[in-house]
Parts: C-alpha cells; structure tokens; sequence
C-alpha cells in the first residue's frame, strides 16, 4: 500500500470516527478494548498498514459499508466531504407522533444497534434517508425538504442528497 493510498484511507477512518463522535480512546471502550487506540490511530496517520480483514472489520464496528473507507477516485483524493445526515432527535421528539412516527421508529432502532442513546443527534446514511423516502412513499429528496421543514434536519442535508442522486 503506498504511503499517500494510506494516508487518504486514514483521512476516511479518521472522518468516521469523528462523525461517529468518538475519539480514539472512546472508540477503545467502546469495543471493550477490541481496537485499541494506539492501533487505530496509526492506521489514520497511515503509519500502519491494515489488512482487508481487519478494515471489514474495522468498518462493521462503524457500520458503514466498506466502500465508505476506501479512498475515492478524486483528483488528489482531496474531495471535501458530503455533508453529513445529521436527525435532530431534540427536535424529532416536538414532531407530532403522526407526522414523525414512522422516523421516530426507525431512528430508535438505529440507536439501538449502534448502542447510541445520546438522544441530541444521530448520523445516518443515504441509504437511510432512501429507505425511509420509501416508508413515506416521497422522493429522497421531497423528504429532505419535509425534514428540514421540521427542523430535524439541517439545510445542508439538500447539498448531500443533491450530491448523491447525482452519482
């Protein structure tokens, strides 16, 4: 693996964990000691190499697909970020039970297999967003606009949806 192939795949690892807001040590208990900081670490410094085993792996304690830690095929590898689908359970909670309850439902289990009861916020995926359009029976991108009507989600969701439908 070259040197600049592991620091971009690093800058992934690393742009995970943080969305996932866990730092290295909290990323260390939260795999009861599995992955421990120290390793982590230099494997988003590009210090260390990781093995196809170990990065599915690494990438099912995220709970992203694989893919998602691979560098892209950008100029540089330097792409900025999507922004990130980020619910706001405070508000979530305020939306009435039958306008929000199937998102209330679905966003429960997603805390409840992630282990994540914050209860501010939770990060989810395009394919989320896709799956609840289609309990909504709206386009991704109809509910995105529903949902920022809401305030549950932020204005910058319509740039990451507008992003995705366009690869």
């Amino acid at each position: 693996m070259s040197s600049e192939y592991a620091k971009q795949l690093g800058a992934k690892l690393r742009a995970i964990r943080t969305q996932q807001g866990l730092s290295l040590h909290g990323v260390e208990e939260k795999s009861q000691g599995r992955w421990k900081a120290v390793v982590v670490g230099s494997y988003e410094r590009g210090d260390r190499a990781v093995t196809v085993q170990r990065l599915a792996e690494l990438a099912d304690f995220y709970g992203v697909p694989v893919q998602e830690l691979l560098p892209g095929t950008t100029p540089g590898g330097a792409a900025e970020p999507p922004p990130k689908l980020v619910l706001d359970l405070e508000r979530l909670a305020s939306v009435p039970a039958e306008k929000a309850g199937p998102l209330q439902r679905y966003a429960a289990t997603i805390q409840s297999q992630r282990g994540d009861y914050n209860g501010k916020v939770l990060s989810i995926r395009q394919d989320d967003l896709r799956t609840l359009a289609v309990i909504y029976d709206q386009s991704p991108s109809v509910l995105t606009e529903q949902l920022i009507s809401w305030g549950v989600l932020d204005a910058d969701a319509r740039r990451a949806v507008a992003s995705h439908e366009e690869s």
